[in-house]
């Protein structure tokens, strides 16, 4: 599943490209994780996706995500994507660390009451942004990428004049 490019010129974000971090655990074949990237592209938007919360940490640490989409049921690592479930809890962790945390939208997994309770409060503390639940529709994402322009970036792509 992974998207990931590693030649360092490709990694900048020139002339106001935003760069968003598209992370998916679903074993479902999600239409919106396929088709979001080239909804996005021609508006100037480079989206990174990742299965896993290892290629996840990758990409935080190799390029500035200027926004997030975190699948709480992401996998730890690529290439055991059954070993565990709590690889989105971990990327939320490392993206509420970084000296600039971006604007996250959060893909809640349906779970027991109180146990999903728990997961969305560790979320929120965490710097939720916005909380969608499964099955995601585009357009629910879309509003959310434009309420997250409106508020930290003044309607502008980041890094734009």
């Amino acid at each position: 599943m992974v998207s990931v490019q590693t030649n360092p010129a490709e990694t900048e974000t020139p002339g106001g490209r935003l760069n968003l971090l598209l992370s998916g655990g679903s074993w479902r074949d999600e239409s919106w994780l396929r088709s979001l990237p080239t909804l996005m592209e021609p508006m100037g938007v480079r989206a990174w996706r990742a299965g896993a919360a290892d290629e996840a940490a990758r990409l935080i640490r190799e390029i500035p995500i200027h926004i997030a989409v975190v699948d709480l049921a992401l996998p730890l690592l690529a290439q055991s994507p059954t070993a565990g479930s709590e690889g989105g809890v971990r990327v939320l962790g490392l993206l509420s660390r970084l000296d600039r945390p971006p604007p996250t939208i959060i893909l809640q997994r349906t779970r027991a009451g109180r146990d999903e309770a728990r997961e969305l409060a560790e979320a929120l503390q965490q710097g939720a942004f916005a909380v969608l639940r499964r099955p995601v529709h585009i357009d629910h994402l879309l509003d959310a990428f434009k309420r997250i322009l409106r508020r930290y970036h003044e309607n502008r792509w980041p890094n734009q004049a």
